[in-house]
């Protein structure tokens, strides 16, 4: 176990991590997928509540506010946002055309991940047919997570809701890949980023448990109906970085299988200089800084 952690976290693979996630421009893509995904799932939020009601089911802010235990204001500001008016019609052209417009723009910027961390010639608009097929997986993807978290969310901090997401993360990841690459990224590279993925995105949702509810009664005390809207774009970041890191991670990951394969794996006693040198460098800098503390006492 020690070996496999010091290989796996050696300071020549971790700086190979760091400069993809760079590369990938982490932080700028993590926020342009949140962003397009509250601008896309508000609307179908709406939309597929009116729905859900309309059929004798409940709305999606009931839903979100029974899955996280809001209450008081937190709980008032999402039925706000999400809950449609009580005159609500059936959307007109413009509205259809709005709601595909900003979903496939959600599923562009998807895709323009898979595309700059696999390195491959963008698609854009070409890649619309499977764009339209991932939102599908999409809603699939959101119905089977609700459906779980309902049944099995009611235990403390949803750890049972949680675990048996994780598969079906998974799935959902490696096929993301698999259609917003038109099929240019192979299952088997897609592999290390999807369990990746997974545990992230899994650990993620246990934190978000415990923390959303705080989150939304916090932004709506302080701004009211809008502190929902900025407490969903919070909660969307984090899941996106969150992803953005982890496709990072699983290239590298992929790519560190595939020189193994060919056995191209580092001997021990580099992995080991590698770390002595870390270790070294570290206690230079300790003894450095201890030194100029001594002389700042002094003075």
């Amino acid at each position: 176990m020690v070996r496999a952690a010091t290989f796996w976290l050696r300071p020549a693979f971790a700086l190979r991590v760091v400069g993809r996630f760079q590369r990938l421009v982490g932080f700028d893509r993590a926020m342009a997928l949140a962003s397009s995904a509250l601008t896309a799932l508000v609307p179908l939020a709406i939309l597929c509540s009116a729905l859900l009601v309309h059929l004798g089911g409940k709305g999606i802010a009931e839903r979100v506010i029974d899955r996280y235990d809001l209450t008081g204001d937190g709980a008032e500001a999402v039925r706000d946002i999400l809950s449609p008016a009580d005159d609500w019609t059936p959307l007109g052209l413009f509205g259809v055309v709005f709601l595909l417009v900003s979903a496939l723009s959600f599923a562009r910027a998807a895709q323009r991940l898979y595309e700059q961390g696999w390195e491959l010639q963008p698609l854009s608009v070409r890649n619309t047919v499977n764009g339209l097929k991932w939102l599908a997986l999409l809603a699939g993807y959101a119905a089977l997570s609700g459906w779980v978290h309902t049944a099995l969310g009611h235990r403390p901090l949803e750890l049972v809701a949680a675990v048996v997401e994780a598969p079906v993360t998974a799935v959902f990841l490696v096929w993301s890949g698999r259609l917003l690459s038109a099929g240019r990224i192979s299952r088997p590279h897609l592999v290390p980023f999807g369990l990746i993925g997974a545990a992230a995105l899994t650990g993620y949702s246990v934190v978000m448990s415990l923390y959303l509810p705080r989150m939304f009664d916090s932004y709506t005390n302080r701004y009211g109906a809008f502190g929902a809207v900025f407490a969903m774009l919070s909660a969307l970041f984090g899941a996106m970085l969150a992803t953005v890191g982890c496709a990072a991670l699983g290239r590298e990951v992929g790519e560190e299988l595939d020189r193994i394969h060919r056995g191209d794996r580092p001997p021990d006693n580099e992995v080991r200089q590698e770390w002595e040198t870390v270790l070294r460098q570290a206690r230079s800098r300790w003894q450095t800084g201890r030194g100029l503390t001594r002389l700042s006492r002094r003075r």
